[in-house]
């Protein structure tokens, strides 16, 4: 810092500053351990724990006894999706009449650490 002072210039105060908390990051990434499991909702539990098989939206609504399209949408399944716990069978026609659901792998693993937690 009493370099830049005598210098009348902020470049070395930046560098130094710079250089820390790049010598922090550096020393703490080691440390940091990603989340193993990602957060699921329980609606989207709901959901693995009806689909059985390959069921359309329809018939999941109904194992579900839940009537807004929009909501079920919204709530369930595109968090299923986007977590890629489900998939869809004609996943190139997302809103093809045909469209019907399945676990994947992932979907699977997580439905057995629900049941066996």
């Amino acid at each position: 810092m009493q370099e830049s002072i005598d210098q009348t210039d902020c470049t070395p105060f930046i560098e130094f500053t710079l250089k820390m908390v790049l010598d922090a990051v550096t020393t703490a990434a080691p440390q940091v351990t990603p989340q193993v499991t990602p957060q699921v909702t329980p609606q989207v539990v709901q959901l693995l724990g009806v689909l059985k098989d390959e069921m359309g939206r329809e018939a999941l609504q109904g194992a579900l006894c839940f009537q807004d399209r929009k909501s079920f949408s919204e709530r369930y399944l595109r968090p299923a999706l986007a977590g890629a716990l489900i998939e869809m069978t004609i996943p190139d026609k997302p809103n093809s009449r045909l469209q019907k659901y399945r676990l994947t792998d992932e979907g699977r693993l997580r439905l057995q650490q629900d049941n066996d937690g």
